[in-house]
């Protein structure tokens, strides 16, 4: 049989074959053997052009590519189709019935922890004070010494800590923000610090082992107790309704002096009694002070001439008491009956 009816029966044949291709696979397996480099049938047929006697290779040439160019077409269409085939079984396997009711996805919602958070510091913004956040790992020299609590200082029972090694400790209170800040920073000093603090408490229905402390900081100059006050008048205001009033009761703290413990009147019963405020009338809600004066000296601020306050409160405390919460684990068990309540 001659070139040229080895070439006619070669795309005759492959135009039967192509054709009849119904997936990728098949037609991957027909072009290795048309035109696979070893033993394609095209490819050893072009192979024996050179045996051509010389008058008849123009016409056997122009056969061949003629060929060679209508069996490449052949392919590209049927690859085509293929896909259109395969394409549009997948888009009906996969198609969506509008008609069926949709699945409700629960919006999700912010926690009772961070939206409490979220309100203390969006009430103290609007009194002029920055944010700032501190390490949650701290040397004994900026939880304790630095704030006017010593080796030895018996006041060290009131924070009853966790101790890692090289006299790292993760930090019980966020006041250490403050000796932090006032290193970097000359007065005036305005802030807040929010954040995580852990201690080794027993856990119970008002204590756990980790928390969320707001410290606030400001030092200037001619600051006095009567600024202390009727900051924090705002800020029970802001926080809990404008008819709140304030009480501030003598305390103690090491790194304040004085010293001051903060209540408001009990906005469940308005000052009357009720069991959120134990029939008191009244509710603590931080503590407070004027920054001690060793706190000063220590930070290299002149007392003589700087002054300032400072306050701290639980987030979770203030929580419990936005929400009426008789019972600091629920804030941190994630059970969804209970968050689904807020």
């Amino acid at each position: 049989m001659s070139v040229l009816e080895q070439l006619n029966q070669l795309r005759s044949e492959a135009e039967g074959e192509i054709v009849k291709a119904s997936s990728q696979q098949e037609i991957d397996e027909l072009w290795v053997r048309f035109f696979g480099r070893k033993a394609g049938e095209l490819t050893t047929i072009l192979r024996g052009v050179k045996d051509v006697p010389a008058e008849e290779r123009p016409s056997v040439g122009k056969l061949a590519n003629e060929v060679k160019a209508q069996i490449e077409e052949l392919f590209k269409i049927q690859k085509e189709r293929i896909y259109q085939d395969s394409l549009n079984e997948r888009l009906a396997s996969e198609k969506i019935d509008v008609t069926l009711p949709g699945v409700w996805n629960k919006p999700g919602r912010i926690h009772l922890l961070n939206a409490t958070m979220r309100r203390i510091k969006e009430v103290f913004k609007g009194l002029g004070y920055s944010v700032v956040s501190g390490p949650e790992v701290e040397t004994d020299y900026y939880n304790f010494e630095a704030l006017n609590i010593p080796a030895n200082h018996p006041s060290r029972e009131m924070w009853d800590s966790f101790f890692l090694r090289e006299g790292l400790l993760m930090r019980s209170q966020t006041s250490s923000n403050q000796i932090h800040v006032m290193e970097k920073q000359d007065p005036p000093v305005r802030i807040i610090s929010p954040g995580k603090c852990y201690r080794r408490d027993s856990v119970d229905a008002t204590h756990f082992w980790e928390f969320h402390q707001i410290e606030g900081l400001l030092v200037d100059e001619k600051v006095t107790f009567s600024d202390l006050k009727g900051t924090l008048e705002l800020f029970a205001k802001g926080m809990f309704g404008s008819r709140r009033k304030t009480r501030f009761n003598p305390s103690y703290f090491p790194f304040t002096e004085p010293s001051a413990e903060v209540m408001v009147d009990c906005f469940v019963c308005e000052g009357k009694g009720c069991r959120v405020c134990k029939n008191s009338g009244w509710i603590e809600i931080m503590g407070s002070g004027m920054v001690h004066p060793h706190v000063l000296r220590n930070v290299g601020y002149d007392p003589e001439k700087y002054t300032g306050f400072a306050f701290g409160m639980g987030v979770e405390r203030v929580a419990m008491l936005t929400y009426a919460l008789d019972d600091i684990r629920v804030l941190f068990e994630n059970d969804q009956r209970f968050l689904d309540q807020f």
